[in-house]
């Protein structure tokens, strides 16, 4: 079978799983409670821009070392708080623009390698339940499963890491059926 048969159901699959993700967040919206509202909003963002931090991904507090963990001093700033992740974006009006584009071609690449899995496993002609089962879950764990990550080691809420995992759910149930429907044969 030559690659290049795989990329209408490739493509198909992105664009189905974008109009999912499109629907679920515009449409249902059942993420808007992933993350809460800071109490005194206005004030927690005039302290903050007093640091002028740069965009990136912050820990406080922060132990240089692992040494510096044990530390009373650091143990005791743990003690008294507040302890957290987060992330500093740049400023400016909202643009969806890019992150949209960068879903989009993360989930060609999740397709390509489902695709790539099928192909690697299933011959040409193979029934579209078995295509749409590898196919599937392939992109479930494309989508999903690093998310899980999210919540052991940086305390992400459980309950916003399971939405995603159904939206991933949702999303390798799309590209499986695509793949399913158009195997090359079937």
């Amino acid at each position: 079978m030559s690659p290049f048969a795989l990329w209408m159901p490739i493509l198909l699959s992105a664009v189905a799983v974008f109009i999912v993700s499109s629907i679920i967040h515009m449409v249902l919206r059942y993420h808007n409670s992933d993350y809460s509202k800071v109490p005194e909003e206005d004030r927690f963002l005039d302290a903050l821009r007093g640091f002028d931090l740069p965009p990136g991904d912050y820990f406080v507090p922060r132990a240089e070392t692992m040494k510096e963990m044990g530390s009373p001093e650091y143990i005791e700033k743990c003690k008294r708080g507040p302890v957290g992740f987060f992330t500093i974006m740049k400023p400016g009006a909202p643009n969806m623009g890019p992150q949209l584009l960068q879903w989009f071609l993360f989930s060609i690449l999740v397709s390509i390698f489902a695709g790539y899995v099928a192909r690697l496993t299933l011959p040409a002609g193979s029934e579209y339940m078995i295509v749409s089962r590898v196919t599937g879950v392939v992109a479930f764990c494309g989508y999903g499963l690093a998310l899980i990550q999210g919540t052991i080691w940086y305390k992400r809420r459980w309950s916003s890491t399971l939405k995603s995992l159904f939206d991933a759910l949702l999303y390798g149930l799309f590209t499986g059926g695509i793949f399913g429907w158009l195997w090359p044969g079937a």
